[in-house]
């Protein structure tokens, strides 16, 4: 990803904001960067999934992060559990 985030974080790496539609490039670089928070072949359960972009933002509702990474295919959730989209847990290559 070549559009920094910098804009959109503050001195603790946390995202402040959420880009706007017309600043899609920084969402998805934004969207790639949580995705590195979580573990490729870890299953978490919602709970889990809140707290971790919860202590990486300080937005008032960062549900809107995950509506986005599940909107984006970066992460897959089924029977109440997510996971990276590209590491399905127990899956073998």
């Amino acid at each position: 990803m070549t559009k920094s985030i910098l804009d959109f974080q503050d001195e603790f790496g946390r995202i402040t904001t959420w880009p706007s539609d017309r600043r899609r490039t920084h969402q998805l670089a934004i969207l790639h960067y949580l995705k590195g928070l979580f573990e490729t072949g870890v299953a978490y359960d919602q709970g889990q999934v809140e707290q971790i972009l919860a202590d990486h933002s300080t937005l008032e509702d960062p549900s809107i992060l995950l509506t986005e990474l599940l909107d984006g295919d970066y992460l897959v959730t089924a029977d109440g559990m997510y996971w990276r989209a590209d590491g399905r847990p127990g899956a073998r290559g």
